[in-house]
């Protein structure tokens, strides 16, 4: 079978559907990856066939992929939330597709189009996913995996992992979060995404910074991941049992932050609440959370995995 995934150019959105992805290319499907070339590089690696349809660089609109789907003739489309015009273009050319998610599914409002219809890889523990979804989606429960390039090891030391993602970091709030984390005794890796990291000025002796941290390799050592809400990370988080400490700024993060207070496996700290001593008290307050958080990484765990769900749910879909 020949199956097409198609995402966003972003790790936050594209990295979900890669285990997937390798997964049916290890039971014998021919896969290929439309996406921006942003995120060619370890879609190259993986031999996922990774190519940009037409002049799309970020988005991907119905009339991009329709050349590319008529090129291919793929048997499936497996497309993420972010890209629902491709969901248009499969339906155009007849061709069965499903919805790939990245999350909790998103609340309205944000800047992203809701997913209408057909049925979805659902990689949220159901714990946590929208109820309404829950009740009303056709779903195939997919066990998220967290993927990124490998990274060299971390020390043993304790360790807080800080990152605002690769949209929403500003110095500001990064600078707040070290001068508030450096104060536990632990060791600090950040992830400054799209702030430079000499933007933060002189950082304390137990805070490394790094423009990118290959996270799938440091959340599983890390004692408390501080974030900002986004879905790889909160997913990649309770895939391991790591309390989180997490700062929302915009988009889904605010109800993943909401969900995960409500589940007792985060604290969380609003915008207007931000200042150093209130990172420090709520990191520490954050061990709290760890049994919450076991709980979930153990129903992360029981869910279908990658390879199950291409060997066994993707030949069904007609």
């Amino acid at each position: 079978m020949r199956v097409l995934f198609a995402g966003l150019a972003s790790a936050g959105h594209t990295y979900p559907m890669v285990p997937l992805a390798v997964a049916a290319r290890d039971v014998g499907h021919e896969v290929h990856f439309a996406a921006g070339e942003h995120v060619h590089a370890p879609l190259h690696r993986l031999g996922l066939n990774p190519f940009r349809p037409t002049d799309s660089f970020y988005e991907i609109y119905a009339e991009d992929l329709e050349p590319d789907l008529a090129r291919l003739r793929p048997d499936l489309v497996v497309h993420g939330w972010g890209v629902p015009e491709v969901a248009v273009a499969a339906r155009r050319a007849g061709i069965p597709s499903l919805w790939h998610g990245f999350g909790r599914l998103f609340p309205e409002g944000i800047g992203f189009e809701r997913p209408d219809g057909g049925t979805h890889l659902d990689i949220c523990p159901p714990s946590l996913q929208d109820e309404h979804f829950l009740a009303t989606a056709e779903r195939i429960a997919l066990r998220p995996v967290p993927f990124s390039e490998p990274a060299p090891p971390v020390d043993g030391r304790p360790l807080v992992y800080l990152t605002l993602g690769t949209a929403f970091g500003t110095p500001e709030v990064l600078t707040t979060a070290i001068r508030g984390l450096a104060a536990l005794d632990a060791h600090v890796v950040v992830a400054t995404g799209r702030v430079r990291p000499e933007d933060l000025g002189a950082v304390p002796g137990n805070v490394t910074v790094r423009a990118w941290v290959d996270q799938a390799a440091v959340v599983p050592h890390a004692d408390l991941v501080v974030h900002h809400g986004g879905s790889g990370t909160t997913l990649g988080a309770l895939a391991t049992g790591v309390p989180q400490l997490v700062l929302p700024q915009g988009a889904d993060q605010f109800a993943n932050a909401e969900a995960l207070l409500a589940a007792g496996a985060a604290v969380r700290l609003l915008p207007g609440e931000l200042s150093a001593d209130a990172v420090t008290e709520q990191a520490r307050k954050a061990s709290s959370c760890r049994d919450a958080a076991r709980v979930i990484a153990a129903e992360i765990a029981a869910m279908p995995a990658p390879d199950e769900v291409a060997r066994e749910r993707l030949p069904e879909v007609k």
